[in-house]
């Protein structure tokens, strides 16, 4: 039974190699484009990550300030223990408790928003270098256009003429 199986394997994969071969023989043409790096040199992807920088600065410091903050009351706490009373103690540990459990919560909702607002500002690149994937493959007659592949040999890749026709349409305002 397994040979049978093996046997079928083969046979498939000498059919697809075959054609394969074939289809490129009569003009196939296939290309792929690195969307991290789309991500990273787009000019659309740096505007999106200022944007998101300058939207989320303000909140981030607020955060370090207060986690700060939250650290210097733990330390002097630790300090001051040892001579406090028992009820002072309990107060104190409870207050700690609570502004940690604020902080954690406020850190919480910060990367929550980033996360949802980071993948809305992705999306949007990803939608207009698709676009331009899509214009670049029917001007020069592509068959295929490929974003993701284990190995990729760098005569196919046209991640750097997407990445120019991206940076063109976004200087133009499209």
């Amino acid at each position: 039974m397994k040979s049978i199986i093996r046997h079928c394997a083969v046979g498939l994969l000498l059919g697809s190699l075959a054609a394969t071969a074939s289809a490129q023989s009569e003009g196939f043409r296939a290309g792929f484009v690195n969307t991290d790096r789309i991500f990273r040199e787009a000019t659309t992807a740096k505007a999106a990550q200022a944007k998101l920088e300058q939207e989320f600065s303000k909140r981030e410091k607020d955060l370090i300030d207060q986690g700060d903050a939250l650290k210097a009351a733990s330390d002097k706490f630790e300090r001051e223990a040892p001579t406090m009373s028992e009820s002072q103690r309990t107060a104190r540990q409870r207050q700690l408790v609570d502004q940690d459990r604020d902080f954690q919560r406020k850190r919480r909702e910060f990367q929550e928003d980033l996360n949802a607002r980071k993948n809305e500002e992705l999306q949007q690149v990803l939608e207009r270098a698709n676009r331009v994937v899509k214009q670049v493959a029917e001007t020069e007659k592509y068959d295929v256009i490929l974003q993701e592949a284990v190995y990729i040999n760098p005569k196919y890749d046209i991640t750097d003429k997407v990445i120019k026709a991206l940076n063109g349409a976004a200087g133009s305002g499209k």
